[in-house]
């Protein structure tokens, strides 16, 4: 009996053991295996022909490397199983994309070699975390270009391989040149593939001031629901207004700016009859207003302070100025005049000067000629005259200072058809714009004798090829009654204007430059849709 009894005894302790060791095989932890299509060693992992990531390696494995991998892309998070890695390389793969936090969850990751394989894009968040890096190596890939700042918090960095690719050294890359100045990581000689100023020079021998980055556009600012056919920018007291000719509507309407809502707001009218030009004028701190209509003649108002409010104080013979198409204003010798191109076969463009109490017709110029465009500008330091007519070439008219009229001086050859001129200076040299409502507008530039062919610009219902200069800009803008506006920019090195950018504006007529509160605006008259407001503003292309 105590043998039996000592048997079970020892049976129940032997269950004991079992069922102990079996619970405490259970708690223990499998640990993961080598993933399909890898090779593992204590602490390295080679993958080959792997279609993804794996998720799960050995826990010693601190050096991983894929080799002819099939993924297109590195994803984000594809590294946060395998924390313990120092060294990561990929090459000879067929990805070519590296995603947003594609390597988040290696802290102690030092070494990461991107070789080899057809990147041809990088998030600006790719290598994010990785703050214990110290080389990284984007060799022969297919790069063109890094995102500003890639390298943002990688501050342990002392080495970075950017060898093998077809970097463009333009101003999205500005930023490399301006980090390669400020780091304490070495770079191989990589080379420009472009654009052509750089192409064929060392990335490391460039600076950052290499780059002309900054530019510059109209931007769609404010739209006035009114059609219009001129505008106009002035200044009166210290304020700044403009004012735009509504033929349809009868009136000149003047705006302000308002410094509060930041737009331009209602001012004051004149009503009139088929306006076409609403031409202000100042002297004497005194505003005139002539405006031209084509049925009732033409008046000239005067800007009443006291009472706020225009009136009406004199108007232009009905003789002479039957269909009036532009007004040009300006000073000679110390006296006002303005000048009044007539388009009537019957009508004389005008000159009409200041005398102190009205004004008086001076000189009536070539009558017959059914002129469109009166431009005045200096040549030589002497005032000069520019009439465009459809009916002969544009004809320049020098000021005789004994006799005190003009004189015609010359006309410009092989221009007929030419609707208006305008004049610009770039670095004191004398050029016009030539506008042509069908076939070639031209840029001329006077060179001390005549003036000769600089440009020409395909013109499609063409009735307005304004110059405007702000700052260093020069532009020039071809209005198109059938297609889009073209804005020009002119090009310093070429000494001519190339192509900036388009407008949308319905049968363009004229444009006037503002400046209020150190921002400068661009007014466009619109002859058959709204009257549009443009904000110039600068650019910076390597952000």
């Amino acid at each position: 009996a105590g043998a039996g009894r000592g048997w079970r005894g020892w049976t129940v302790l032997l269950w004991v053991a079992a069922v102990t060791l079996v619970l405490a095989e259970g708690r223990r932890v499998r640990q993961p295996r080598c993933p399909a299509g890898c090779t593992c060693t204590k602490d390295n992992a080679l993958c080959e022909n792997v279609r993804s990531v794996p998720h799960t390696f050995p826990p010693d494995v601190v050096s991983l490397s894929f080799v002819k991998s099939g993924f297109n892309e590195i994803t984000g998070g594809s590294f946060v199983h395998t924390p313990a890695l120092q060294l990561l390389l990929f090459t000879a793969n067929s990805f070519d994309l590296i995603d947003e936090d594609a390597f988040l969850g290696l802290p102690h990751l030092e070494y990461l070699f991107i070789e080899n394989n057809k990147i041809a894009s990088i998030s600006p968040y790719a290598f994010r975390g990785l703050k214990a890096l110290i080389h990284l190596s984007l060799a022969y890939n297919n790069l063109e270009t890094l995102p500003k700042d890639v390298f943002k918090g990688m501050d342990a960095l002392t080495k970075v391989d950017l060898r093998g690719n077809n970097l463009i050294c333009d101003c999205k890359l500005k930023w490399l040149v301006e980090w390669m100045h400020h780091t304490n990581a070495t770079l191989d000689q990589i080379y420009c593939s472009g654009p052509p100023i750089h192409q064929g020079k060392k990335i490391n021998d460039l600076l950052p001031h290499s780059f002309d980055c900054i530019t510059a556009e109209f931007a769609s600012y404010q739209s006035l629901k009114f059609e219009s056919i001129s505008v106009e920018a002035f200044t009166f007291g210290k304020d700044q207004y403009v004012v735009f000719a509504q033929p349809f509507a009868g009136t000149c309407s003047f705006l302000e700016w308002d410094h509060v809502e930041m737009t331009f707001r209602t001012y004051d009218t004149i009503e009139s009859t088929s306006t076409v030009v609403c031409k202000p004028m100042v002297i004497d701190n005194l505003l005139f207003v002539i405006v031209a209509q084509l049925f009732g003649g033409s008046h000239i108002y005067k800007r009443d302070t006291s009472a706020n409010k225009f009136i009406k104080i004199q108007d232009i013979d009905i003789l002479k100025i039957r269909k009036p198409n532009d007004i040009e204003t300006f000073m000679t010798d110390g006296e006002s005049f303005f000048v009044i191109a007539d388009s009537s076969k019957a009508g004389s463009t005008t000159v009409y000067k200041w005398n102190g109490n009205g004004f008086y017709s001076h000189q009536s110029l070539h009558p017959w000629y059914r002129d469109t465009d009166v431009e005045y500008l200096e040549i030589s330091n002497k005032p000069h005259l520019i009439l465009s007519s459809s009916s002969q070439r544009p004809v320049v008219y020098q000021w005789n200072r004994s006799q005190k009229q003009f004189e015609r001086r010359t006309d410009i050859p092989e221009m007929e058809d030419v609707f208006s001129v305008k004049h610009f200076r770039v670095k004191g040299e004398l050029f016009i714009c030539l506008t042509r409502f069908i076939g070639d507008s031209k840029v001329m530039r006077w060179d001390g004798a005549m003036f000769k062919e600089v440009q020409t610009f395909p013109s499609r219902g063409s009735m307005v090829f304004q110059p405007v200069s702000i700052g260093n800009w020069q532009y020039a803008i071809l209005g198109s009654d059938y297609s889009l506006t073209q804005v020009y920019q002119w090009d310093t090195k070429r000494g001519q204007f190339v192509s900036s950018q388009e407008l949308n504006i319905q049968a363009p007529r004229a444009f006037s430059l503002v400046s209020i509160d150190d921002r400068e605006f661009l007014l466009a008259s619109s002859f058959k849709g709204k009257t549009q407001i443009y904000e110039h503003l600068m650019i910076d292309l390597s952000n």
